[in-house]
């Protein structure tokens, strides 16, 4: 796993982009893995600008999101369908038929999750999938204990979960209790892997994913065992790492070819 440690959410986030501008600009069909949350906004709003300044077009892209609340509607402003909308489909020029989301309403959760898992197969495969980690080590909705094998399918969101996306509802009490959500064995499938991190509530999530045992209690530890994984960091969130001096000095000599 690579280790990127930035002043600020800003900059980490700004390498990130231009590590996915690079991949559409080299595969203009390739597969993106996104996520939603606070955490990915600066990435995305970089990669707006970078199609409205610089041209960069996604309109051979196809894209998965990770994860949606059983139980919403696209339309419900809390679905991640309206936040996709609202924060990036809505300003690029990714086709609508070529975007994918898992259906909250889907009156058949396991077939709706074979079904994604077969479309992302059709696809392709996913090329670069983005991650944000929650405070418990969870990658999408895979709570602890989660297999690491595991595949799309629904799962219950523990109690710390909803606390933490509680401030995105009108009432805490309404949020749901289940998620579909990509499994790990699918995030680990994908060709490249982004995990963004940031503020100090991270540090420990990301001191155990980085440097802790691989362990299902913290899924996100898994990324240890991905052939291509970069974890985009700010300070705070690098502060229980016990190796920052080497995560700094291996990006600072990277060779130019492998620098964006």
């Amino acid at each position: 796993m690579e280790i990127i440690i930035q002043p600020t959410p800003e900059d980490a986030s700004l390498i990130a982009a231009r590590h996915i501008a690079r991949v559409v600009r080299e595969k203009p069909s390739a597969v993106l893995g996104l996520a939603t949350g606070s955490t990915p906004l600066p990435m995305y709003r970089e990669l707006i600008r970078l199609h409205r300044e610089q041209g960069l077009d996604f309109s051979g892209v196809t894209t998965f999101n990770l994860d949606e609340y059983a139980g919403l509607a696209p339309a419900h402003p809390a679905s991640y369908h309206a936040f996709m909308r609202e924060h990036f489909f809505s300003q690029v020029n990714v086709a609508p038929e070529r975007i994918h989301i898992p259906d909250g309403l889907t009156p058949h959760v396991p077939a709706f999750c074979r079904n994604y898992e077969d479309a992302i197969r059709t696809a392709g495969g996913i090329d670069v999938q983005v991650l944000g980690i929650g405070t418990d080590g969870h990658i999408g909705f895979n709570e602890p204990s989660s297999s690491l094998a595991s595949r799309t399918r629904i799962k219950t969101l523990t109690a710390q979960t909803r606390r933490d996306n509680a401030r995105f509802f009108d009432d805490p009490a309404s949020v749901p209790l289940h998620v579909i959500t990509m499994g790990v064995g699918t995030i680990m499938d994908a060709r490249q892997v982004l995990l963004l991190a940031f503020g100090v509530k991270k540090a420990n999530a990301i001191a155990a994913a980085v440097e802790g045992p691989v362990t299902a209690m913290h899924p996100a530890s898994i990324l240890q065992m991905h052939p291509v994984a970069k974890c985009f960091i700010d300070e705070p969130a690098a502060a229980r790492l016990t190796r920052t001096e080497y995560y700094r000095w291996v990006y600072e000599q990277k060779p130019g070819w492998q620098k964006v």
